[in-house]
């Protein structure tokens, strides 16, 4: 085996489409050091973040790194998916010593964290058939996009695989939403999961629901329409967090139809664990199980939301490191 395969030190990175996260992580001793969270919008690229942190860094650059992006990863060249930033793969291996670099999608990494997540770091929403060892496993959730991914397997063999259920179109399965709809299909010409599912769509689909409701749009920030429900001060923001909810439910009963995730759902993401009360007592694991003759089915899937800072540099701790040697 390679020592790089063995390596017990490597750089892990979660770049998001709003923030980066940094750490170099050391199996020996399981421990993050150096870990800091990064801005994305005051750095023209990862490269620059990655050459900021280094330079506080008082011990060797590890040989070995994981980075986990979201963006579609197809060869060396990789282009996020919600900001535009993009690198060669091989060019920043070279720049910075990396002798080995795997590149992953950011819920690729989640998926990878799943068997390393200690119970505190989980909130069960719905327990499902009991713990399950066996079956596929799937992680999405809404933040600046909407990811998604499943885990085949346990220990040493598990493989992760990404999926873009972000980019999926969007059914409405309420008569709230069918009436919402075609002022959506006007505005926007597709209504596609991302679209609603993620912060900015929490944006659009309250502004939406404003104009339907009342005649008259009314634009809030995702942050102000969040902590409005949770503290009780809007009923119109307390409905537009219940409906997103609704969808939400609605889109994961769809992925783990389509994928065969029953082994479990984990929830991940920035704004669900920021509106966990909302969460639970929405119409989510209603429409969840909403699948006719498939309801007892998924009602037996074992249901958890990640309340782990970032599942995704957990996940490129701990991914397998198939790696990118650069030319000397």
């Amino acid at each position: 085996m390679s020592p790089l395969a063995t390596a017990t030190r490597r750089v892990a990175a979660d770049l998001g489409g709003t923030h980066t996260r940094l750490a170099i992580h050391d199996a020996a001793r399981n421990e993050f050091r150096y870990q800091q969270t990064f801005l994305n919008r005051d750095f023209a690229d990862f490269e620059a973040v990655l050459q900021y942190w280094l330079q506080d860094i008082d011990e060797p650059t590890p040989e070995t790194a994981c980075f986990a992006v979201a963006a579609l990863i197809r060869g060396d060249q990789v282009r996020m998916t919600n900001r535009d930033w993009s690198f060669s793969c091989r060019a920043l291996a070279s720049r910075f010593g990396f002798r080995a670099l795997a590149v992953l999608n950011d819920f690729e990494a989640h998926a990878y964290a799943l068997p390393w997540l200690a119970a505190s770091e989980v909130v069960t929403l719905q327990a499902g058939a009991g713990e399950v060892t066996q079956g596929r496993l799937a992680v999405l959730g809404p933040g600046t996009g909407l990811g998604g991914a499943l885990l085949e397997g346990r220990g040493a063999t598990a493989r992760a695989i990404a999926c873009e259920p972000g980019h999926m179109n969007l059914a409405p399965g309420t008569p709230e939403l069918l009436a919402l709809w075609p002022q959506l299909v006007a505005r926007y010409g597709r209504v596609y999961v991302e679209l609603l599912l993620s912060g900015s769509g929490l944006a659009r689909l309250h502004e939406a629901r404003s104009q339907h409701e009342h005649g008259a749009a009314v634009p809030l920030e995702p942050a102000d329409i969040t902590r409005l429900a949770l503290t009780g001060e809007d009923a119109e923001c307390a409905r537009t967090v219940a409906v997103f909810c609704a969808l939400l439910g609605d889109l994961c009963a769809d992925f783990i139809l389509a994928t065969g995730a029953w082994g479990g759902l984990y929830l991940a993401g920035g704004i669900l664990p920021r509106i966990t009360p909302l969460l639970q007592e929405s119409p989510f694991l209603e429409r969840l199980r909403d699948r006719g003759p498939l309801a007892g089915a998924l009602g037996a899937v074992p249901v958890r939301l990640i309340q782990h800072s970032s599942p995704g540099l957990l996940g490129a701790a701990h991914a397998p490191l198939t790696g990118i040697v650069p030319k000397p």
